[in-house]
């Protein structure tokens, strides 16, 4: 029986990699530089029928020739690199690894809410560079964390996650605003659910963990920082796009607001003439979310099983769905 091709453009350790060989013939991309310019790759989506990776946009005018497709596997929870249109009306399923990355990414939001809130970053460069040269003084004092109001953009699992973290860990008050209300989350944190205009006069810290879609996309602009006011904090760790990313670079400038943790980009990587590179009240990762080995292998594994059961006729374990 002649197996299925299927393209991989992501790295696997090597037992993972073993299983999709097992179960497919795989054309191997992932040190593959400009993938969506490659030729090679373009022509090999015209007969696979299957794809695993992250980060590589595939939309209407990379799958036209891709006659054979039947899934695509994402390592990834976001799905905004597809067009999830285009893939209904073609019957092409598209799989993510939802639950396994909630866990550490609410880990790198509170990283951020803490970095931002003491300064850290900008005072441990002081150490670093020998500037530390007396006794910490007033000019250089942070804000506390424990005790404030949280207030969560988006509360689907990993805006859970940090609302039990904020709560149970750092007593802090959280309320949340979302598309639709979750009683059950209400009930366990004691979370109020409030516009987000509310949302934003009340918060002391604003974390953000929206998809990605045309109802989010430039969520927060210049109104939306100017109603939060100069003590609060700003987290991203969603998707660049659902901030109009100068209207925050001039709250930051301007001290429209405290400060911000952001993972998350508008142009990733960062370039490094952005402002936001060297604001010291901004704390900007690498987009390091689900970034720790046993995470990764978890989210790649996941992908993998994805991909056998979608190609095998049968259910896999993470289908997206629209509703998510």
């Amino acid at each position: 029986m002649t197996r299925k091709t299927v393209i991989l453009y992501n790295r696997l350790a090597p037992t993972l990699r073993a299983r999709l060989d097992e179960h497919f013939h795989v054309l191997d991309f992932s040190d593959t530089p400009n993938l969506p310019r490659d030729p090679a790759f373009r022509a090999a989506l015209e007969d696979a029928h299957g794809v695993l990776g992250a980060s590589v946009p595939l939309g209407r005018a990379e799958l036209a020739h891709a006659r054979n497709l039947e899934a695509i596997s994402s390592v990834s929870v976001g799905v905004d690199k597809y067009d999830r249109d285009y893939l209904v009306e073609r019957g092409i399923m598209l799989c993510h690894t939802p639950d396994v990355l909630t866990e550490t990414t609410a880990d790198t939001a509170f990283l951020l809410m803490l970095a931002a809130a003491r300064r850290a970053v900008e005072l441990a460069m002081r150490v670093r560079n020998g500037e530390w040269t007396a006794s910490v003084g007033e000019a250089d004092f942070g804000v506390d964390v424990h005790g404030k109001r949280l207030g969560i953009v988006g509360m689907g699992r990993i805006g859970a996650a940090i609302g039990r973290r904020a709560r149970f860990g750092f007593n802090m008050d959280v309320a949340y605003h979302n598309r639709s209300r979750h009683a059950a989350v209400e009930d366990e944190l004691g979370a109020e659910w409030r516009t987000l205009d509310d949302l934003l006069d009340w918060a002391d810290f604003v974390c953000v963990t929206v998809p990605l879609a045309e109802a989010t996309r430039g969520l927060f602009g210049a109104a939306e920082f100017q109603r939060m006011g100069p003590e609060t904090i700003f987290i991203n760790i969603s998707r660049g796009g659902v901030v109009d990313e100068p209207a925050l670079i001039a709250a930051l400038e301007n001290h429209t607001i405290r400060a911000a943790g952001l993972d998350v980009f508008t142009t990733e990587p960062l370039p490094g003439d952005s402002p936001l590179a060297r604001l010291a009240n901004v704390v900007a990762l690498p987009h390091i979310g689900s970034a720790t080995h046993e995470t990764r292998h978890a989210m790649a594994a996941l992908a993998v099983d994805n991909l056998i059961e979608a190609l095998a006729g049968r259910e896999p374990p993470a289908r997206y769905s629209m509703a998510d």
